[in-house]
């Protein structure tokens, strides 16, 4: 690995003490290695070119065992000379400081206090979470400095935390939400086999509802001609609007580089007969025509009308103003790509 040289480069942050495990003794680890760094840095500016509606992020993880075939973070672990197929949902890089670390750049004169985003590239609550416990951690530093932020997850364990959850709400804005872009097991099995079944993820969100913290849907992905029939919209639809669900946001597969070539290897083996159709459909890069996602949104919003929820709104994903402040505004070092 090049790691000895990573303090050369944008994600040079993640620079030393590599530890590696095989878990052959602990049977929900087996096959996962985990390669245990002190990061430099832990709040990544977003690159000002994203789509993406924060600036601020947070990832303790790199790498996930939920092993979606189409996640679209693959391509960075290529920047660590990782593999981006199998590597990428095996080989799990674990900033065990990362607490430790964001507790003392909240606490920076620096920083303003500005919404952070979490599980917008990797899920913060893979199952790596239930071996390391690093977002107790997290959110116990971002709750004691009242600074706003939002999670993304696929994850169950997150209800592990949900204490921690409130006593953050009391102070700040805590925005949840939780991916879920089907409920067709079958295609579950095969396109998300790490992850928790769709189900148990809509547990998350009444549990959620249940305790007082209300909960988005993000519909994501929805997966072009094995997802997007009007009856599944219409099962995934209802079904979130079942559990409780504040908001629903729909959003089309997208394949950018790394993950491009990962789900299409996948479709080969799996949908042969689909991969003339994704080939025209992608044709002109990572993302879906637009007349095929407003196609999708339209669909998915009159759905979520008909069930009695609404698109997702901008107080959504909530962020507070951040105080005056006494320093000129200077940024965190690191930059980090992004999305979900």
């Amino acid at each position: 690995m090049r790691w000895d040289s990573q303090k050369d480069r944008p994600l040079g942050q993640l620079a030393l003490s590599c530890v590696s495990d095989d878990n052959s003794d602990t049977p929900e680890f087996r096959g996962i290695t985990f390669h245990e760094v002190r990061a430099r840095s832990i709040i990544n500016r977003v690159p000002g070119a994203s789509r993406m509606p924060f600036e601020w992020t947070v990832n303790p993880y790199r790498g996930c065992s939920h092993a979606c075939v189409y996640c679209f973070a693959r391509k960075t672990h290529s920047y660590l000379d990782l593999d981006t197929g199998i590597g990428f949902d095996t080989q799990i890089v674990v900033k065990v400081n990362a607490p430790e670390l964001l507790r003392r750049q909240l606490g920076s004169r620096r920083w303003l206090g500005d919404h952070i985003a979490m599980g917008t590239n990797v899920d913060c609550y893979q199952r790596a979470e239930g071996r390391y416990r690093l977002m107790p951690g997290i959110i116990s530093a971002l709750t004691e400095h009242a600074n706003p932020f939002s999670i993304l997850t696929k994850g169950t364990l997150i209800l592990r935390d949900l204490d921690l959850l409130r006593r953050a709400a009391d102070v700040t804005d805590v925005g949840i939400s939780v991916s879920v872009g089907f409920v067709d097991p079958e295609l579950w099995r095969t396109v998300e086999p790490g992850t928790p079944a769709p189900e148990r993820r809509l547990d998350v969100v009444r549990a959620l509802a249940g305790a007082g913290i209300g909960c988005g849907v993000l519909m994501a992905p929805v997966i072009p001609f094995l997802g997007d029939h009007p009856a599944q919209l219409r099962a995934t639809v209802r079904a979130i609007a079942a559990a409780g669900a504040t908001s629903v946001t729909p959003l089309v597969l997208h394949l950018r580089p790394g993950a491009r070539e990962w789900f299409m290897s996948w479709l080969a083996a799996h949908h042969p007969h689909l991969v003339r159709r994704y080939e025209r459909l992608y044709a002109e890069g990572a993302y879906a025509p637009k007349w095929y996602q407003r196609r999708i949104t339209r669909q998915v919003h009159e759905l979520a009308e008909e069930y009695g929820i609404g698109p997702n709104r901008a107080g959504a994903a909530r962020r507070i103003p951040a105080p005056p402040a006494e320093e000129e505004p200077a940024l965190p070092e690191p930059t980090q790509l992004t999305l979900l």
